[in-house]
């Protein structure tokens, strides 16, 4: 009950801004921020080809497949599923869906060797390296989660950072959010104006 109050008063900090626009457009099925919550119906085994059913991230497109080592997956109290890219998408998601409480939250394992990373529970005593040098998934400031504490330490020895526990990282997500949407808009209008400046062939 303390986790999930947590959640709740740290989505609503993160999200404070978007609760007026979520009570105004309960009534709107389409509109915006009603357009982001899980659409999909509800789900008994989330797990089960949790990428097939979530391939590609519902807040900022990106494919969950090749970003398989930071990818989360969210399951709300309703058995409602959001399959997301990355932590920063975690809070999105926790901060759009503040009425539904989160049952389970699963990471992908930073530290496992295997070619798609297996989601774990974050309860389940899983590390998250924030701030090491290993690239980020829209956020500047890496957090990967680690399922093994000792191989946590291993890249904080090697890559730097602080190991932390969830409640820690989703804090450190929702303080980068500012910084980190601004950096995200900017590499996104800068792939736009690289693509509109390639020449055009005629047929």
């Amino acid at each position: 009950m303390e986790r999930r109050f947590f959640l709740k008063s740290l989505a609503a900090i993160g999200a404070s801004g978007l609760v007026a626009a979520v009570e105004s457009a309960e009534k709107n099925t389409d509109g915006t921020p009603l357009q982001f919550m899980p659409k999909t119906a509800p789900d008994p085994n989330p797990l089960q080809n949790e990428l097939g059913k979530h391939p590609k991230c519902p807040y900022c497109g990106m494919s969950r497949h090749k970003f398989n080592h930071s990818r989360h997956l969210i399951v709300y109290d309703d058995q409602l599923v959001d399959g997301v890219c990355s932590i920063h998408c975690a809070a999105v998601s926790l901060s759009l869906n503040i009425d539904r409480g989160p049952k389970s939250i699963y990471a992908a394992d930073f530290g496992s060797g295997a070619e798609i990373k297996p989601l774990v529970d974050v309860d389940k005593g899983v590390r998250y390296l924030v701030g090491s040098r290993l690239k980020g998934t829209m956020s500047r400031r890496s957090k990967m989660a680690f399922a093994d504490a000792g191989k946590a330490k291993a890249a904080q020895l090697d890559k730097g950072g602080e190991a932390v526990g969830f409640e820690e990282a989703l804090t450190a997500a929702y303080l980068d959010m500012a910084k980190d949407t601004r950096m995200i808009r900017q590499r996104r209008a800068e792939r736009r104006a690289r693509i509109q400046s390639r020449p055009q062939h005629q047929d």
